[in-house]
This record gives structure tokens, sequence and C-alpha cells, in this order.
């Protein structure tokens, strides 16, 4: 469903600020949480640990890398408008996720601070982090004559509720699903520079290290917490989460293939690396990990992103939203069964494979 709050329109060569996002399920949310509970939350068994992060935080050795140097300084007209529409489409996204973050991170900082001031530091460092990664990305949006107007986001959009362990399991598996979606395309780019048609891929290195100490830091909390990972209720979220992620990464890659294949990667290689890759890394902290050599798995997966597409076309097509909506049901369906299809698929027990995947 498309936002319908006011868009005003640029005049000539003026930039656009927007005060809205076209929403459907593949766009990052805003979240809060129970604030309480994790004021309340017993860190003891990881507090060494914890404070070393806190620590090393406070060095901030990005705090010079996210600076709009002299390569910035030019006009962008000479790329075509195809890529100029999807690079556009593919910062707004990143601007979105990070904002969301340093939302949600401010606020727990803020509302446990007298409660809990480790934890509370220790949010406002990484608050700091996704504040000034969505301000970067939000002033090169800018170059192609469109910003966010994020204060107004902050105030009227919809926030949803998620429980601390929610929180814990989805910001642990967007900060590492970050970290290679960034550095498998510098890798890439690094490789075949002539892709480079904007400096911010320089910095996706620097970027990438600040998304990993994110994740690292999710890490210790949920190894923290023994419901997170101990019992059955743990390794059923667990599987739940992975996929959930691991399906909004594959059908938001395909959406955007235009994007990813401006830079010279393939969208359907580039998907199953970077979801590989943080299969194997979620090994690490989660109890369990999902089979992705399982013979149905990218099968099902494929098809719940050509239904994805599918139901992309029908919401840009003209006619009634309420045709609309009649004609996508049986495409949300046919996601819905796919997934549920491989959510019974058997997991690998990631604890018992803790020290060959290290």
């Amino acid at each position: 469903m498309v936002n319908t709050l006011p868009k005003p329109e640029g005049k000539n060569n003026e930039t656009v600020v927007k005060t809205s996002i076209e929403e459907n399920l593949l766009t990052p949310r805003f979240y809060i949480t129970d604030f309480e509970a994790v004021a309340n939350m017993d860190i003891s068994s990881q507090e060494t640990q914890i404070r070393a992060m806190v620590e090393e935080m406070k060095t901030d050795y990005n705090r010079n890398h996210f600076v709009r140097n002299e390569e910035f300084k030019k006009s962008w007209d000479n790329l075509d408008e195809a890529t100029r529409t999807a690079f556009a489409d593919f910062l707004e996204r990143s601007t979105m996720s990070e904002f969301s973050g340093f939302i949600l991170f401010k606020e727990i900082s803020r509302r446990i601070k007298d409660r809990n001031p480790l934890l509370s530091e220790l949010f406002q460092l990484m608050a700091r982090d996704e504040a000034r990664h969505a301000g970067f990305l939000n002033k090169a949006m800018g170059d192609f004559k469109v910003t966010l107007n994020l204060p107004y986001l902050t105030k009227h959009r919809t926030y949803t509720f998620f429980k601390p362990e929610w929180i814990i399991y989805g910001v642990y598996l967007s900060e590492k699903i970050g970290y290679w979606r960034y550095i498998t395309m510098y890798r890439h780019l690094e490789e075949h520079p002539e892709n480079k048609y904007y400096p911010i891929f320089n910095m996706f290195e620097s970027w990438c290290q600040d998304e990993n100490r994110h994740g690292d830091i999710f890490t210790a909390l949920l190894r923290s917490q023994p419901q997170c990972w101990q019992d059955w209720k743990a390794r059923l979220w667990s599987r739940f989460f992975l996929l959930t992620v691991f399906a909004t990464h594959t059908l938001t890659v395909q959406e955007r293939a235009d994007f990813y294949e401006s830079v010279g990667l393939d969208p359907t290689e580039y998907d199953r690396i970077v979801v590989t890759k943080t299969n194997e890394t979620a090994g690490r902290a989660f109890p369990v990990m999902l089979d992705l050599d399982h013979p149905e798995y990218w099968e099902r997966m494929d098809r719940c992103s050509d239904y994805n597409m599918k139901m992309k076309e029908i919401y840009h097509s003209d006619g009634p939203g309420i045709v609309k909506f009649f004609k996508t049901l049986p495409l949300k369906a046919g996601i819905f069964w796919n997934l549920l299809r491989l959510f019974l698929v058997k997991p690998i027990d990631a604890e018992a494979l803790r020290g060959t995947v290290r």
C-alpha cells in the first residue's frame, strides 16, 4: 500500500524533499519495544565483553571516514536516467533502514539511562553510528535531486512494536546481512573499478565495519539471554527470523535488479552469496541455521520473488485499489505457502556445529 502523505514537487532543478515513501511488506519499519524489559535485562554473563565493546565504540575509528570530499562535488547528470533512478531508490531504502536503527537505539538509550547505564551507553553509541550513516546517505540522495524529510517521518510514520527478543534477533540479522551486502559489493567493485560511478562505493568497507561491530554487539546481547538460544522456542524464533530476513533480502534484490546490474553484479548470484554468508555467520550466535542446500530452498524462494514481482506490477497498474487487492490475494497466499513449506524444513543444529562453524 502506498503512503498517502503529501509529496512536494520540485520545480526545474530543485531538490524534492519527500515526506512519504512507498509502503509495502519490504519497506524498512520504525520500531518500538518494551523499554522496561530492556532495562531489566541481565547482561552479567557478557558484561566484560560488552564493556570492552563500549570502549572500542567510544574510540570511534570511523569518525572521519564519512566525509563528503572533492569527489562528491560534481554533477551526476552524466548518468543515464535508469541508473540514476535505480541508485536513488537504493539510497532511499538504505537511508530508511539506517534511520530506523537510529530511532530505535536512541529511544532505548534514553528510556533505560537511569536503570541500566552500561546498556544505555552502548545503544547511544550505536545510535551515533546509525545517525551518521543515515545523514550521509540522505545527503547523497540530494546529489540526485531528492532527499527524505527525516524529522517529519519520525513524527508521522507508524511504529511497529517488537518484543526485546525479537529486536535482538531482527537487529542482529539486519546488521550481519548489512555487513555481507556492503563487503560483497565493495570487493566486487575493487575488482571492477569501472563500475564505481559514485564515490560512496569507496566507503563501503568502513560502512561494513560498523555493521559488523553492531552485529557482534547483538551477538553478546543474544548470548546473554538464555531464552534467546537455549530452548525449543528460541529455535523456532531463530528459524522464523532467519527465513523472513532472507526472504526480504531476496525479494528486495530482485525488485531492485536494475541497481545491482548497474554496478556489474548479477542480482541472483549476489543474493545467494549474501544470504549464504549471513546464514553461516548466524551459526555463531543462533541455535540453528537454515538448510540452504535443501533442494527446495532456492526454488521456493525464487517462486516467492516471482509472485512479488507480479504483485508489484499489479500495484503500479491502473485500476481501483479494491480490484488490485483481490488480484494480489492469490500471489500473497502463494508467498505465504512457499515460506511455510521452507519454515518446516529441518534446520541445521548450529549449537552442535559451533566449533566447526568458527
